[in-house]
Order: structure tokens, then C-alpha cells, then sequence
């Protein structure tokens, strides 16, 4: 189990604070800015309990907003451009469906790191048979990878779009710039920045869409109104990976942690678990609304005016005419946030990951954190280098995390749902069995998906 928290069989699970030192100096910057409204100083005294006021809760909003940012990733605008240009509207409900699954999911995995003080890889490995635990983390840090390329491809394609730099040397320079935010822990100083990353894209494309001709009533029956269009599995099932990000479930157990109230009392743990869900729930319609702009605004342009994208900088260029130049220019500028953030997000993931193979925390001053960064933005990188096609790399990336995103459910079920592992807090027959549902739909769209490629 390790020195840092354990838990007896059908107990509630003794928690002791452990020093993620990268995690929490990550929350510190949000912390620092919503404490100008809450009246919250990072450096006070006032952690033992969470009171239920509104600006309590505004304290509380920040993991959700940072697993936000893997979703709104590179790899996502290459999936929902293609999903928008494709089929017009007709695949949004895949984005409703994906967020909802999303939020349960989420909220399931900060459930276990607030109950247990252990991030999913770490009661992985506390838990569960080496063979096992080690095959399934082993494909978590595979899906961190496949994360990172779409993130530092989307990065290295925005300095294209932006500077004309060649699309090799950008995906270095983003790389090389998220490994030193991240092993000199000089992010932290601006995670508020990243989380306004969020608000940036989100701006960017609402300001796009008012300058788009949509057709809101198809919109709104799109999304709620299933439908598998001929040749359309491979963009669902990139959607699905897009916005359902195996790396993300693991990396919200993990900076939940840096909210550690006197976890012994058994009143603070429930209240934690509400405010938790309050962040979950906002952070992820943020992210379905950002997820849906993107489809919208693919299908109003080039949807509309019959024009296939086969790359995002032909996405931005054919943005130009038809919106303006300022949409391409503020296209270009937000894929760069956006691929930036979300690198740093991976690196995060990957490191804790591997670290939580070893059966510790997330630290970046401890080697197997630092490993495991490194692995997912090397690997990525080298990857990059073999892409003959980087609009087609994104979507395949995508892909791939929804193929691996089985494996990541069933081991948050069975950990979740464990007396042993969760003690009082863990999962009821209805959350069980609502968390069985989207594990079984996720299998049957894979299923789908290597049909489609059968026939």
C-alpha cells in the first residue's frame, strides 16, 4: 500500500496527507485567483473543513477546470472539424452522450482519490494482481502518449499556421517548452494562466459562431437524436476518445488531492465529495459546450459550403474568406493554447501513471514522476516524426483512446465498487450499475467500429 494511506477490509480508509508538492503548487495559482473573490489566502490557516456557502464553492472549482483542458485538446479539433465538415450536425449527440458518460466517470475517479487519498494508478497497483495492474497501466501510459502527440502535433501545426515554423522543429519547440514548465515546476507559477487557456478557446469559438450561418434548430435536435451516418463509426468512436480520455480519469484522481481536508472526518469527506461534483459538473459542460461550438462551427462553414478538411491548416485558411481574418488568425492562436495547456496536462497524466506503477504519488522531484513525463512527451515526439499526415495522425490518436478507454472503466468499476478498497464510500448498486452501462456501451461502439472496418 506504501507509507501514505491504507484501508483494512470493509473499513473506511484512515487517510494521511500526502506531499504531492507538484499537484498542489499546480492548484496554487487558481487558488490565488478565485481567493480575490472568496477571500481565500493559499497561505492561511483555514483547511480543516469546507463550509457550503457559494463562495466556498467558488474556492472549491479548479481539478474539473484542469481535465477540462485535456479535452479540449488539439486531438479534438481534428476530431469534431472532421465530425462537423462530414455530417453537418448530425454526430453532436455523440458529444452529449460522450459528456455525460464523462461527468459520471470523472466523478467516479475523484470519488476514490477523496476516499481512498490514492490516485487511480496508485490503488491500481495497491490493489490489484501485478500481472494485471501493470498490463493495465501499462496501456494508461500508452493512451497518455497517443494524448501528448495530438496535443504537441496541434501545438507544432498552430506555430506553423502562426510563423511558418516547419511542423518537425514546432512539435520539438512545444515539447521541449512543456518538459521545462514541468520538471523546473515552473508551471505552477502560471496555472492560472492555463486554466484561462479554457476561457480563451471557449471566447474564440463563441465569437466564431456569431459569425456563422447556423441552423440552431437542427442543432438542437442533432443533439439528441442518435444516428451512425454510412462510413461515420471511425469520427464517433474519435469523439468518444476525444472527449472520454482515459489519460483524464487518471489524472482527476490525482490533482483532487491537492483539496485535503481533514479527510478523518467522516461529515468533511461527504461535503468534499459535493463540492467535488459541483466542479466536475461545471468543468465538463464548459468542455461539452466548447466540444459542441467546434462541430457547429465545421458544419455551418464547410459542411454547408461542401468542403472536405483533410488538415487544420486548411481548416484555418478556408476559415478566412468565409469568416473573416480575424477567425483564422484567432483559430490559429487558440489551437496553440489549447495544445500547449494540454501538453502539460499529459505530461501530469503520464507521470503519475508511471509513478503510481511504483506506488507513488505524482511528484515531479522524484524520479519515476520524471520518468514517466519524459516517456510521454519523448515517445510522442518521435512519433511525430513518422507522421506523413498530421490531420490524419490526430483523429487515429483519438482513435486509439477509445479502444484502450475500456480497460480505464473497468478498473475504476472495480476499484469504486470495492468494500476493501473504498471502505463505507464505496460505490451503490445504482452507481455500479449506471458505471456497467457505460463500460458495456463503450465495448459495444468498439465493437462497432472494428465491424465497420470489416465490411
Amino acid at each position: 500500500m506504501g507509507a501514505r494511506g491504507g484501508c483494512e477490509a470493509g473499513t473506511t480508509p484512515l487517510l494521511i496527507p500526502r506531499p504531492r508538492s507538484g499537484i498542489v503548487s499546480a492548484i496554487k495559482g487558481v487558488q490565488l485567483f478565485k481567493g480575490i473573490f472568496s477571500g481565500f489566502s493559499p497561505a492561511g490557516k483555514e483547511r480543516d473543513r469546507p463550509r457550503h456557502t457559494a463562495l466556498e464553492l467558488l474556492r472549491y472549482i479548479g481539478p474539473g477546470l484542469l481535465v477540462t483542458v485535456g479535452f479540449i485538446d488539439p486531438g479534438n479539433w481534428a476530431s469534431n472539424i472532421s465530425a462537423g465538415a462530414d455530417f453537418g450536425y448530425t454526430l453532436l449527440w455523440m458529444v452529449t452522450l460522450s459528456t455525460i458518460m464523462l461527468i459520471v466517470l470523472q466523478h467516479n475517479a475523484a470519488h476514490l482519490g477523496i476516499a481512498t487519498g490514492l490516485c487511480l494508478a496508485e490503488a491500481a497497483n495497491a490493489h490489484l494482481g501485478r500481472i494485471t495492474s501493470r498490463f493495465v497501466l501499462w496501456t494508461a501510459v500508452g493512451a497518455s502518449v497517443s494524448t501528448a502527440l495530438a496535443e504537441i502535433l496541434g501545438g507544432a501545426i498552430a506555430l506553423d499556421l502562426l510563423f511558418h515554423i516547419p511542423l518537425r522543429v514546432g512539435a520539438l519547440i512545444v515539447a521541449l517548452t512543456v518538459g521545462a514548465l514541468l520538471f523546473s515546476n515552473t508551471y505552477k507559477r502560471i496555472e492560472t494562466i492555463i486554466i484561462g487557456f479554457v476561457s480563451v478557446i471557449g471566447l474564440s469559438f463563441i465569437y466564431e459562431l456569431t459569425l456563422a450561418p447556423v441552423d440552431w434548430p437542427l442543432a438542437v435536435k442533432a443533439w439528441v437524436s442518435p444516428s451512425f451516418p454510412p462510413g461515420s463509426m471511425p469520427i464517433i468512436m474519435a469523439v468518444l476518445g476525444a472527449v472520454v480520455m482515459p489519460h483524464n480519469i487518471f489524472l482527476h484522481s490525482e490533482v483532487i488531492q491537492s483539496r485535503q481536508w481533514n479527510l478523518e472526518d467522516e461529515q468533511v469527506i461527504k461535503k468534499q465529495l459535493r463540492f467535488e461534483f459541483a466542479d466536475t459538473l461545471f468543468a465538463m459542460l464548459v468542455g461539452w459546450a466548447i466540444n459542441s461550438a467546434m462541430i457547429i462551427l465545421a458544419a455551418a462553414t464547410f459542411f454547408a459550403n461542401h468542403t472536405q478538411v483533410t488538415e487544420l491548416g486548411q481548416a484555418q485558411s478556408i476559415l478566412a474568406p468565409l469568416l473573416g481574418r480575424g477567425a483564422a488568425v484567432i483559430f490559429a492562436i487558440a489551437l496553440l493554447f489549447a495544445g500547449l495547456a494540454s501538453s502539460i496536462t499529459a505530461g501530469i497524466a503520464g507521470g503519475s501513471i508511471y509513478a503510481g506503477i511504483f506506488g507513488e504519488p505524482y511528484d515531479i522531484k522524484d524520479r519515476h514522476s520524471r520518468t514517466g513525463v519524459a516517456i510521454t512527451l519523448l515517445v510522442a515526439v518521435v512519433l511525430i516524426f513518422f507522421i506523413g499526415n498530421p490531420f490524419k495522425g490526430l483523429v487515429i490518436s483519438q482513435i486509439v483512446l477509445s479502444l484502450q478507454l475500456p480497460f480505464t472503466i473497468f478498473l475504476l468499476i472495480s476499484l469504486t465498487s470495492s468494500a476493501r478498497v473504498m471502505g463505507a464510500h464505496r460505490n451503490r448498486p445504482a452507481t455500479a450499475g449506471l458505471l456497467w452501462v457505460i463500460g458495456l456501451v463503450v465495448v459495444a461502439l468498439n465493437l462497432k467500429l472494428l465491424l465497420s472496418f470489416v465490411r
